[in-house]
């Protein structure tokens, strides 16, 4: 798999992609989330390819405190071939080029396979309770 930055042109493949993995949700705009991530800071929006398809994606983000995760997707005919691995580890050497010292990422309960993926990958279950609040509706 070569992985690359996302080109604007990539905004379909990746959306499919994500719709595939179960990643979305209803209330929030696929590409809006894609385009505020390229308004503050595109180099860490990274798609995988193989054979010339949009196999893989991982968005990451730093605040200066912490990383963060999120969209990281593997096309389901292409799982357990190790390329949620390379994409991690990708997502992981440019924030921490940035001086990101933690990673923080979100799993939404039930979702055991990804909970399983990333403690086979080193990360731990923190002991906190995660909050949110919608600032702008995607509706």
């Amino acid at each position: 798999m070569r992985i690359r930055e996302f080109r604007i042109g990539d905004a379909e493949a990746v959306i499919d992609l994500w719709l595939a993995c179960g990643l979305t949700r209803p209330w929030n705009d696929r590409q809006a989330d894609i385009d505020r991530k390229l308004a503050d800071s595109p180099e860490t929006l990274l798609v995988g390819e193989q054979d010339g398809l949009v196999v893989g994606s991982v968005m990451a983000g730093y605040d200066g405190h912490r990383g963060w995760i999120n969209y990281l997707a593997v096309h389901p005919s292409r799982q357990g071939q190790g390329l949620g691995r390379e994409l991690m580890d990708e997502a992981e050497e440019r924030l921490a080029a940035l001086g990101c010292a933690k990673i923080n990422l979100q799993v939404r309960e039930g979702n055991e396979v990804a909970r399983d993926f990333y403690e086979a990958v080193g990360y731990t279950l923190d002991p906190v309770v995660s909050y949110g609040r919608r600032l702008i509706s995607d509706d």
